[in-house]
């Protein structure tokens, strides 16, 4: 008989919802791998499911469609044996995995269609079998219960550093910090369609949502005590149930730990991945694991050790850029630095046949339309020393015009992990320090 959760719903909100009926895993079908006996890992998942919603609920909750019967949201929640630390780290769902099946030949798939072809228990160990990790516990939710827990904690915080509207997920708001219900937080994870498009920005801010959930359960002190924490599973237990392996006492301590940590002593980071679009024939675009950065990754927790820091995990590159310089469109005025860009792997247009008999005083100046700050900081970064100057009514290209004094090239290195899901610790990835004051969304979103 499965038991309702308490304190970690704080952490399955990140995945949003409610439980479908998530299947039981029995002690004998779980796995034992490296990680034993050091730390606890948690299994929480979103499943893409519209069973038992009306079409009134699809339409509220922007999620039309036929649902994949599939885990759209995949994370290990490791916390450490003392207590002290949490590291969560997001499954992109399009990872290419083999399944753990028990008979017939070798399967390959997407990571989430292990749920659409043995429910949670394949779910449980396949993880297990791609990560060389145990799997203590397991929560599975869906759409509605993630908009009644979030109801339930008094709503959550979102935030972003531009304007954000996507469709298909009903999300539109205006950069800064906002105030969210259930309905609005929703919209927010679940946003694919917005710059940057696709999983990896979203599992972002899926994480982003989770540290900030933390800080607010945390100054709330929803979980600050027994009575407290009693009085928060009394608005949750409804809607919120995990597998047999876990029992009351063993949440409940769970959630305490987790609401009394730092936001510095959690971690979150993303599977690293080596190839972005892996085409597999009746699969389709799939994601590649980076076979070393992965490897370090799941070590990392097996020893009950952070992963933030660790060269192994994320490399650091020597002249990093947040965006890749071939999705930058330059137009340069010197024929040489035109050149020298190109090799760089910019989008180059050269225009020194019109530049300017004389050219101005000092190093190169780079013209650019608002908005467009994190491409300028990469053209910056392969011009050190380059004047930036953001011009409204701008097109859509950077302009360079190169000045008296000489012009160094540099090249610079992109990566997705870096740029999409590098570790990094919860006090810099949340909203806190932000300087914005939290504000409601409209009521289009609310």
């Amino acid at each position: 008989m499965r038991r309702p959760i308490i304190s970690l719903t704080l952490v399955a909100t990140l995945a949003f919802g409610l439980p479908t009926a998530a299947d039981a895993v029995p002690a004998g079908e779980r796995t034992t791998g490296s990680g034993a006996g050091r730390g606890t890992n948690i299994l929480v998942v979103g499943i893409d499911s519209r069973e038992g919603l009306s079409a009134a609920e699809k339409r509220r909750l922007n999620v039309g469609g036929k649902g994949c019967n599939c885990t759209d949201v995949m994370m290990l929640v490791h916390l450490s044996a003392d207590r002290r630390r949490a590291s969560v780290v997001s499954i992109p769902r399009d990872s290419y995995v083999a399944y753990a099946q028990t008979t017939g030949p070798v399967r390959k798939g997407k990571i989430n269609g292990a749920y659409a072809l043995g429910r949670g228990p394949l779910a449980v160990r396949t993880v297990e079998q791609v990560t060389g990790l145990r799997v203590d516990h397991y929560l599975e939710t869906g759409f509605t219960g993630f908009e009644k827990a979030v109801d339930g904690l008094g709503g959550a915080v979102v935030c972003t550093d531009r304007p954000l509207k996507d469709v298909n997920s009903g999300l539109d708001i205006a950069a800064g910090v906002h105030r969210t219900d259930g309905r609005g937080t929703l919209q927010y994870v679940r946003a694919r369609h917005v710059n940057r498009p696709g999983d990896l920005g979203r599992v972002r801010r899926q994480q982003r949502m989770v540290s900030d959930l933390l800080a607010k359960l945390r100054a709330d002190r929803a979980l600050a005590d027994p009575a407290a924490a009693f009085r928060t599973a009394r608005r949750l237990l409804a809607s919120v149930r995990t597998d047999e392996r876990t029992g009351l006492d063993d949440l409940a301590r769970i959630g305490w730990a987790l609401t009394r940590l730092r936001p510095e002593r959690t971690e979150f980071a993303t599977v690293p991945i080596s190839e972005f679009d892996h085409r597999v024939p009746g699969v389709g675009s799939t994601l590649v694991w980076h076979r070393e950065r992965s490897r370090a990754l799941w070590a990392a927790l097996a020893e009950d050790r952070p992963f933030t820091g660790d060269r192994r995990v994320q490399p650091v590159p020597e002249n990093a850029a947040p965006t890749n310089p071939a999705g930058v469109r330059v137009r340069v005025d010197d024929a040489t630095v035109a050149a020298a860009l190109r090799a760089a792997r910019f989008a180059v247009t050269d225009t020194s046949g019109t530049a300017p008999a004389v050219r101005h005083q000092g190093p190169p100046v780079v013209r650019y339309a608002p908005g467009r700050e994190e491409d300028a900081a990469t053209l910056a970064a392969a011009l050190p020393g380059a004047r930036l100057r953001a011009v409204p009514g701008h097109d859509a290209s950077f302009e360079v015009l190169v000045g008296t004094e000489p012009v160094t090239v540099r090249q610079v290195v992109y990566d997705r992990n870096v740029a999409e899901g590098a570790p990094v610790t919860g006090d810099r990835l949340g909203c806190a320090g932000d300087g914005h004051r939290p504000r409601p969304l409209p009521a289009a979103v609310r």
